[in-house]
């Protein structure tokens, strides 16, 4: 049995933390350009400017002012800006991926680089670039995976419609989606809506200003219905294409069998589920509903909108998987480790990695079985990855094998899954095959790739790739669909 013969091996990275290339070809500003880098104990930081001028900062959860604006000082070190510079390293990139026997690439377009200000003015040498990306992996073989929206927005927009809580930028949406659906139909066969979309809550990664719940949720509603309009759209230009969601699926285990415990790990996972619910199922669930009413949000729908969720569910669920975490009905009974887009629970029989993230194999298999039992559609694991601090030998060796230790146990609890649970599973993509910027923190330290980039927290390095011990290990696994997890 193992893992089917067209399984889509492969890795994954976002533009906004690989790409680079920030003005270069005509690109436009996006969010993530105003955010500054971090650590584990330090902020990520947005440069904005106020309606008088004044220039301020603030984290990347907090609200801007009213009118706020983003705004770059040059003083400062902005990681997307160069991040590792696919932009002009993706033969040499895409070479390596292609030794490894990649089978998929995803990616991200970066809107700014297609319209400069997220409105329906396109930029040729934009699109030009990815179609030599493109051509590039598929003379490799190599089928792009492509996620129309990872983690940003035009910053034009945030700026001048207060991102996704204005309802027209649906409308432009879809035009940046029927731009790249038409021009690159016959080069990129699966694609994904919004990256992580049940992280999508601030200036940063959506352009709202006011981050309360019903803006956030009204902004929601205006994802869900560009998706919707996205899968319609994108099967109308060629109707064999696949486009799925995705979400970053977290699983929740009670702390206790304390029936309160339980229903804690319940609403817990419930906010994961009412992002698939909607993108799967076609429709708000009843838990949700009920949620606005006892808080007061009020959706704003258009008439036909309803129609719309249903009509334009995806072909498949991608999600990421790190870790897992705990819910407990008291949380004075918790104790709380480091995370990267939310807090975790610690869980006593899990051990973490050095950002707090528990290493959770078996979750792994536990996240499969519960999102395929309850969606019954194609999965895709798009990210899964373990970031760790990387030594150089004086040798120019890097011997990782704390990582390829976390493949080999996650890799085997996805073919369980295939095999014994019959979970319909179309690829793996571990997140930052190459080294890149931290989402999280803009770290380089907190590396996740197969292959090693020279660049520091600052920027500062030669850029020069090199392969890790990891990447002769990852070849074997592909060349071996799987069966060969074996180290050396």
């Amino acid at each position: 049995m193992g893992f089917p013969k067209n399984f889509l091996w492969g890795g994954a990275t976002a533009a906004n933390q690989y790409e680079g290339g920030y003005l270069s070809g005509g690109k436009g500003l996006s969010t993530l350009d105003a955010i500054t880098g971090g650590s584990h104990t330090q902020p990520r930081l947005i440069t904005y400017q106020t309606k008088d001028g004044q220039k301020a900062t603030c984290t990347r959860e907090q609200a801007l002012p009213t009118g706020a604006v983003g705004y770059i000082d040059e003083s400062l070190y902005y990681p997307s800006h160069v991040a590792t510079d696919f932009y002009h390293h993706y033969q040499e990139d895409i070479a390596l991926f292609a030794e490894m026997g990649f089978k998929c690439f995803r990616m991200s377009i970066a809107w700014s680089r297609i319209c400069p200000k997220g409105t329906k003015e396109v930029n040729e040498e934009g699109l030009a670039f990815y179609d030599r990306v493109f051509d590039e992996l598929l003379r490799y073989g190599i089928e792009p995976v492509v996620t129309i929206n990872h983690f940003d927005i035009p910053m034009y927009l945030a700026d001048e419609y207060d991102g996704w809580s204005n309802r027209e930028v649906i409308d432009l949406f879809l035009f940046f989606c029927e731009t790249i659906f038409k021009r690159y139909q016959k080069k990129v066969k699966y694609w994904m809506t919004f990256n992580e979309i049940n992280f999508l809550r601030s200036w940063t990664q959506i352009g709202i200003h006011n981050n309360d719940k019903q803006t956030k949720y009204q902004a929601a509603h205006h994802l869900f219905v560009a998706s919707a309009k996205a899968v319609q759209l994108g099967h109308s230009i060629n109707p064999n294409v696949k486009i799925g969601m995705m979400v970053a699926y977290i699983p929740s285990y009670p702390m206790s069998c304390k029936p309160e415990d339980v229903m804690a790990a319940v609403q817990f996972n419930r906010e994961q589920e009412f992002y698939m619910d909607v993108q799967a199922k076609g429709y708000y669930p009843a838990h949700k509903l009920k949620e606005f009413e006892r808080e007061g949000v009020t959706i704003v729908k258009e008439a036909e909108d309803d129609q719309i969720i249903q009509a334009g569910t995806v072909d498949y669920i991608g999600f990421s998987y790190y870790m897992s975490t705990v819910s407990a009905a008291d949380p004075k009974e918790v104790k709380y480790v480091g995370g990267n887009q939310m807090p975790a629970v610690k869980n006593p029989y899990l051990k973490e990695s050095e950002w707090g993230w528990a290493v959770d194999p078996l979750g792994l298999r536990i996240a499969l079985c519960k999102i395929y039992d309850r969606y019954n559609m194609p999965l895709f694991i798009v990210e899964n990855g373990f970031g760790a601090v990387d030594q150089v030998a004086q040798d120019g060796t890097i011997d990782d094998d704390y990582r390829i230790d976390y493949f080999q146990q996650h890799i085997a609890a996805m073919k369980l899954a295939i095999e014994e649970d019959g979970v319909d599973l179309l690829g793996y993509t571990p997140w930052g095959c190459i080294d890149l910027v931290s989402a999280g923190t803009g770290e380089m330290k907190k590396r996740y790739g197969f292959i090693y980039v020279d660049c520091d927290d600052q920027g500062q390095g030669t850029l020069k790739r090199s392969k890790k011990k990891s990447f002769d290990w990852y070849r074997q696994v592909i060349a071996t669909n799987g069966e060969d997890l074996s180290n050396y």
